[in-house]
């Protein structure tokens, strides 16, 4: 900032003031406190700066006078200036967030003045008020502080304070210029300087938390500091354990101080102590310990006590849970769950573990009796409970843990107690007795306490015995409340086993007279055996938790679902349904709609050889219909079929099935196959697809259906392959349509069907191909019987084809080196594709390249429209997905006389029937489609089609399991059905906008079976749960083996997301076999029923079904990721498009349809896409219906809706859950080490830099945040993350990994793979290669824990209406996400 030059110093007046500019010259440690005292005031011989509204002030000694001093306005914004000033603001920002009113400090200095601002917050409910360091310039920048006046310095610190906390904000539009200036220049510099240097917090909207947080981490950091002490103290004192391995095992390797040190680096896990009791309760309570009733035969067990015992485990403890347990993983478990802390071996406990000690109440008396209570072996939390109970009473209390400790003691004293006499002085007469004979030894406490000590055993140098008179009954007739205590102290469990041992003792014995000389006795005859062998932990398990033990050994009872038995097909003639429908049948047939009708149908070439097709369906049992796109085959063949049945007085016997690869065409023959038999649909002829069905039993005799519907009616028959055959009972003809696609649901089913024909004759395949490819079906079938084939010839109208060079030509189009997709590709297309052109039109092709050019597709309808002129008729254009599809609509919308229709397979079954009915009138119809428009259905009035030739595609690599989605030309047979299209009323025209050579040079004959060219999870689960136990051999037996690799990794897979248990499938598995979809999509829907967020479990699954509704257009690639940051609150790319949809699904009810356009264009959202997304999320909630996960009547009711929605805002339970469903692509974050920085309120931990935090996964070692995530920039992570999920990799120069979630520890041992143990005392692994420092017994009670939810999903299977609502293991699940284990 420039400032006037002072006047000379030189001076009498500045040197005789030495002392004061001494003192003033740091400005921080000098104020001038500013009052309504109208004193003089002193002022220095120095000359002030400029000020920043650019006025220069009176020089000393002007002979002039002086001008009359401006207002603070005029001062600070200049004349014209009419807005706030930055006080003003800043005390208005304050108010709005509740905070004090700013004050300022003042320094004076030889060269003006500087203010600093000091915020103050206070804590409405404690009133503690919380006071931030001043904001201060650091020393680079401080002359920028230096003001003229002490009003411009106030107004400075003000802006200055004001950018630190509302830096993100458009304040600055209402500053004044110089502080607008101020603004966007140093102050900007100055953060973007900061920010490099990790000290992005310095300027977070809310400083208080800010300040807050840097404080907990300077105590975390030196709480890390004394604990890496501990640890290299442990370390050097600690022996090396032996060797073990379990799955929930051990890992033995040494403690080399290269491992150690990675060791150390790793994240720690902990666990709040009323979390942990809260688990081991529910687990001790509820957990199935071997629950096949497993035994171990002796040698095992043997071995097992040894090697247990190797690893400091008492003999006796690992005898009994081998009793319990099925083998050595599990016994490891049991031992780490059931054995009291303070006798389990060193390295399963936490880092300076202390038995006892707890966090003080703040009542320091009820502290003290709890702690009495404890000392007798009882758990510190059971003794909390029953003192409460108790209102406090310590004697009562006392009573209660021994009734619970020996309340399985046969035998009791049954009398009633009103008829015991109790003698008041037999109590004190036995204490004086006592007295006199152990003297020293006993000790009166209280008048109802006493205690003597006994001959302690060896290694143990002091037992006393404490007795305590009954509260609650007479005394001799009822047990004394008793406690032996020890110095040192023994092992809680043995302290209790003694006391329980006594008190059986004195109840079967003592009852009725004087006992404690007895009791003493007793102990100091038998306390060394029990010592020695003190019994089972079992027995004195109630009173060593809060929880009551019980021994769960029982298997849970699969509840088996009562399918109804497919009614068997009665083929008998004549009966009095069938004679019904030759009767209907034949009346209508003579109808004027009928005959118009057939009139039409008996256009079609298949109409010539119906007789041909009837003949060969029932001499075969097997059919294969090959015929042209046009010909009829999908609309006539079924209909000949049925036709033939009535005729011969069997209509009643007929059910034919038929399935469509797609729901556009199930939906758009069974309009079409009832138009032409003049019924509705759901009468005769009818449909059902995924959410959707219209049928009548008993009446429709034509069913479609897409495929996938089809398999999971075999998939849910039950099972086995009877189950299957049971399933098809009632049909008589099934339909494969659309063969020659070879999607995975055909190929699967053509295995399925393959069975079931060789043990059931009288059912009919009828296959249909578009191309001649029959003889590889025709061979696959030929085992099970006869195959028959029927050709159909000819297609209705010719269709005249159009090529590039054509296209040019006739459009005048001269294109450009670049393509409208803005991507240079003038080198993508090689020079034989060009041969035989001329040179213009050659060249024109050269710049264009092999992409989309959609100015060419504008130009291209422009010219097929003039030419049609007045005739009617459709265009068709085939792009390869739903992105290419939205350009080229939003490019022809200019084009006032056409209507534009999209047809894709995410939009919604109503939405895709919009392209069906004619034009409006005057308008031509123009429909932009994926290959979803290629076969099956039938647009009646399209004449032109233009092909872009491309298709995008899955493809996949098994050996490094990358899935790419690529767009790739389509296949020549494909290309053929799309040029079919165009002859349907009249002759047609196809552009092909690819040249003669690339088709015949670049495009494969026909496309890739879909089953070597996808990841087989979900084909491998639909096959195991029908009931394949080989699911390898199972898929080598269909048309085209898949890639042994490629199985094998998807079984593997499988296993790791929980869907298989070894090779049996588990209760999630169970649940993902029946829902239609992704398997991370389907286990995250599952989730989200679970845990009470299905809103926006189903919305995340349907983004990553269809896309980020974020778009990034070139030049505002920045702006729009910003926006997407702002949505996405360091929570995550998939939180971000969530919370983005969820407000737009918002606005879209309550605001017009311009306004939500408009928002969406503000916040670079697409209006399509998020509708894209909305169908889609549909879809998904239909699949829940369907299978019963969700109840029918979900958007009916508010009660329901808001049942299943209860945490839909809980951030971090929604990223557990993606993370649980991404599992196991998760990336593990590599932070720097840590790097400290002095400040006023001490040292304080600084952010790492985004460029020095890596990430690794377990495949491919360190991979890449994609630049277009939230998280590129990202210095922290929300909620203690310390792993990334993703949902997305792709390869390019890097491994990037894309749609990110961080998560915490506590989702990864809850929702990740096996979890090991290290017995050497470092901690846990999961999955085998991410390691967590932490007790042992933390991974036993999450994986026990984990075992438990499955249980669940196990009953909620079984019964899909059960209620989760409540559920233990569920809340417990919840809050440890939540809390990243803590208490809270």
């Amino acid at each position: 900032m420039p400032k006037k030059g002072h006047s000379s110093r030189g001076g009498g007046g500045v040197s005789k003031k030495p002392t004061l500019v001494a003192a003033n010259a740091n400005p921080d440690e000098s104020f001038i406190v500013f009052t309504n005292d109208k004193g003089p005031s002193k002022s220095l011989d120095c000359k002030p700066k400029a000020s920043l509204s650019g006025e220069s002030t009176t020089k000393a000694g002007s002979s002039e006078e002086a001008p009359k001093r401006p207002d603070s306005r005029t001062l600070i914004g200049g004349a014209s200036w009419t807005g706030k000033l930055p006080m003003n603001l800043l005390a208005e920002h304050c108010q709005k967030q509740k905070w004090e009113k700013p004050e300022y400090t003042m320094s004076k200095t030889p060269d003006g003045f500087s203010s600093m601002v000091i915020l103050k917050a206070t804590n409405t409910k404690t009133r503690e008020t919380m006071t931030l360091p001043s904001f201060k310039l650091p020393p680079t920048h401080k002359h920028l502080a230096i003001q003229a006046t002490a009003v411009e310095a106030r107004h400075f610190a003000a802006t200055y304070a004001l950018f630190r906390v509302s830096s993100m904000k458009n304040i600055h539009m209402m500053l004044p210029p110089t502080y607008r200036d101020l603004w966007k220049g140093d102050f900007a510099d100055l953060k973007k300087g900061d920010q490099n240097e990790g000290k992005a917090w310095m300027y977070e909207a809310d400083p208080f938390q800010a300040q807050k947080e840097r404080e907990d981490a300077r105590l975390r950091a030196a709480k890390n500091r004394e604990e890496k002490q501990v640890q290299r103290d442990k370390e050097a004192t600690l022996p090396l354990r032996p060797n073990g391995s379990s799955a929930l095992g051990s890992h033995g390797d040494g403690r080399g101080g290269h491992e150690q040190k990675r060791w150390a680096k790793v994240p720690k896990v902990e666990m709040g102590k009323r979390t942990r009791t809260r688990i081991e309760d529910l687990i001790r309570s509820h957990a199935v310990w071997n629950p096949h009733n497993v035994t171990m035969i002796d040698s095992q067990r043997s071995r097992l006590m040894e090697d247990l015992s190797k690893l400091g485990f008492r003999k006796r403890h690992v005898e009994e849970a081998s009793w319990h347990c099925k083998d050595r993983e599990e016994t490891l478990e049991w031992l780490l769950i059931h054995v009291p802390e303070d006798d389990l071996p060193p390295w399963s406990l936490p880092e300076n573990y202390a038995a006892g000690i707890s966090l003080a109440s703040g009542n320091l008396k009820r502290e003290g009796i709890v702690k009495r209570l404890a000392a007798a072996g009882y758990a510190t939390e059971l003794c909390e409970k029953i003192l409460e109970m108790n209102e406090d009473d310590e004697s009562r209390a006392a009573e209660a843990l021994q009734k619970l400790l020996v309340k399985d003691v046969s035998r009791m004293n049954t009398e009633p107690l009103d008829s015991q006499v109790s003698d008041p002085d037999v109590w004190d007469e036995e204490l004086n007795t006592l007295e006199a004979i152990f003297a020293d030894r006993f000790t009166i406490i209280q008048k109802d306490l006493c205690q003597t000590k006994l001959t302690a055993p060896n290694g143990i140098q002091e037992v006393t015995l404490q007795v305590r008179k009954p509260a609650t009954a007479s005394y001799p007739h009822s047990s004394p409340t008793i406690a032996v205590l020890s110095e040192p102290p023994l092992p809680a469990y043995i302290r209790l086993s003694v006391l329980r041992a006594v008190v059986k003792h004195v109840e079967s014995e003592l009852l009725g007279e004087q006992m404690i000389f007895s009791i003493v006795d007793w102990l100091e005859s038998n306390m060394p055996g029990l010592v020695e062998d003190p019994g089972p932990l079992r027995d004195i398990a109630a009173a060593a938790s809060v929880g009551e033990q019980r021994s769960v050994t029982v298997q849970r009872q699969q509840v088996t679902r009562n399918r109804k038995p497919g009614r068997h097909i009665d083929w008998r003639p004549a009966t009095t349904a069938s004679l019904r429908m030759l009767s209907e049948w034949e009346a209508r047939q003579s109808s004027h709609a009928q005959q118009t009708m057939l009139k039409t149908r008996r256009s079609l070439p298949a109409w010539e050889l119906r007789e041909t097709i009837v003949d060969t369906v029932n001499a075969n049992q097997v059919t294969i219909i090959s015929g042209e796109t046009g010909s009829g085959k999908s609309t006539q063949s079924v209909q000949f079929v049925l036709d033939d049945l009535i005729q011969q007085k069997m209509g009643a016997a007929a059910n034919l099935v038929c399935t469509q690869p797609r729901r556009i065409s199930a939906l758009g023959l069974a309009d079409r196959v009832s138009d032409e038999r003049c019924g509705r649909v759901g009468g005769e002829v009818g449909y059902t697809i995924r959410g959707e069905s219209r049928q009548t039993p008993g009446i429709t005799k034509i069913t479609f259906v897409t495929t996938g519907v089809l398999l999971r009616r075999l998939q849910t028959s039950g099972g086995s392959s009877d189950d299957v055959l049971a399933a098809l009972a009632d049909i008589s003809h099934v339909v494969v349509d659309e063969v020659h696609e070879r999607s995975l649901d055909t190929d699967f089913l053509l295995v399925l069907l393959r069975d079931v024909l060789r043990r059931r004759k009288d059912l009919k395949v009828i296959l249909m191909s578009a191309t001649l490819d029959a003889s590889i079906f025709e061979r696959y079938f030929s085992g099970t019987g006869r195959v028959g084939r029927v050709e159909i010839q000819g297609r209705t109208y010719p269709v005249e084809d159009f090529y590039l060079d054509d296209v040019i030509r006739r459009t005048g189009f001269t294109g450009s080196n670049y393509s409208s997709a803005g991507r240079y590709e003038s080198n993508e297309r090689g020079d034989d594709d060009l041969d035989g052109m001329d040179a213009h039109t050659a060249k024109i092709i050269q710049g264009l390249g092999h992409r989309i050019n959609y100015d060419l597709i504008y130009q291209l309808v422009k010219t097929i429209h003039a030419d049609l002129g007045h005739e009617e008729g459709a265009i068709l254009i085939f792009l390869p997905g739903a992105m290419e599809i939205s350009r080229t609509i939003d490019t022809l919308r200019s084009i006032s006389d056409i209507h534009a229709l999209p047809l894709h397979a995410s939009l919604l079954a109503a939405e895709q029937r919009r392209v069906f009915p004619p034009a409006p009138r005057g308008k031509r119809k123009v429909i932009a489609a994926t290959n979803v428009a290629e076969t099956s259905i039938t647009i009646e009035d399209v004449v032109a089609v233009i092909d872009t030739g491309r298709v995008k595609e899955t493809t996949f690599d098994p050996h490094n399991n990358m899935v790419r989605l690529e767009e790739v030309w389509a296949s020549r047979a494909a290309c053929k059905q799309r040029r079919g299209r165009a002859g349907r009323v009249r002759a047609g025209e196809c552009y092909k906008l690819y040249t003669r050579k690339a088709e015949m040079m670049k495009m494969s004959e026909r496309p890739e079976p879909e089953i070597r060219r996808v990841p087989l999870e979900q084909l491998c689960l639909s096959v195991k749960a029908m009931g394949v136990n080989d699911v390898p051999a199972f898929l080598q037996s269909a048309l085209t083996p898949p890639e042994s690799t490629a199985v094998a990794g998807a079984l593997k897979l499988l296993g790791r997301i929980g869907a298989l248990d070894g090779m049996e499938m588990t209760a999630l598995g169970r649940h993902l076999s029946m829902i239609p979809a992704d398997l991370r999509c389907g286990k995250l829907m599952v989730y989200g029923v679970t845990f009470g967020c299905l809103e926006a479990c189903l919305t995340i699954a349907a983004i990553l079904t269809v896309k980020s509704p974020f778009v990034s257009p070139q030049p505002k690639r920045e702006e729009s990721k910003a926006a997407r940051v702002a949505f996405a609150r360091d929570q995550g790319d998939l939180l971000g498009d969530l919370r983005a949809f969820e407000t737009w699904s918002e606005m879209r009810s309550s605001h017009p349809a311009r306004e939500v356009r408009m928002w969406c264009d503000e916040n670079f959202l697409s209006f399509q896409t998020l509708n894209d997304i909305s169908s889609n999320r549909s879809q998904c909630l239909s699949s829940l219906k369907e299978i019963g996960f969700v109840a029918i009547s979900y958007h009916h009711t508010d009660s329901t809706r808001a049942l299943y929605n209860r945490h839909n805002d809980h951030d971090v339970l929604i990223r557990a859950l993606v993370a649980g469903a991404f599992h196991p692509q998760i990336a593990r974050i590599g932070f720097p080490d840590k790097k400290f920085a002095a400040s006023m309120s001490g040292t304080v931990e600084l952010d790492p830099e985004a460029r020095t935090i890596k990430y690794f996964n377990e495949e491919n070692g360190r991979v890449f945040v994609h630049p277009s995530s939230t998280l590129f920039d990202a210095q922290t992570f929300a909620g203690n993350a310390v792993y990334m999920s993703y949902f997305n990799k792709m390869a390019t120069s890097k491994v990037f990994i894309r749609d990110l979630t961080p998560f915490n520890a506590y989702t990864l041992l809850l929702f990740a793979g096996d979890i090991t143990l290290d017995t050497s005392g470092r901690g846990l692994t999961v999955d085998g290669w991410l390691h967590l420092r932490g007790w042992a017994r933390i991974g036993v009670l999450v994986s026990r824990l984990r075992m438990m939810l499955d249980e669940v999903l196990a009953q909620k299977i079984d019964d899909p209406g059960m209620e989760l609502e409540g559920n233990e293991v569920v809340d417990v699940v919840r809050r440890l996400v939540e809390l990243d284990g803590m208490d809270q």
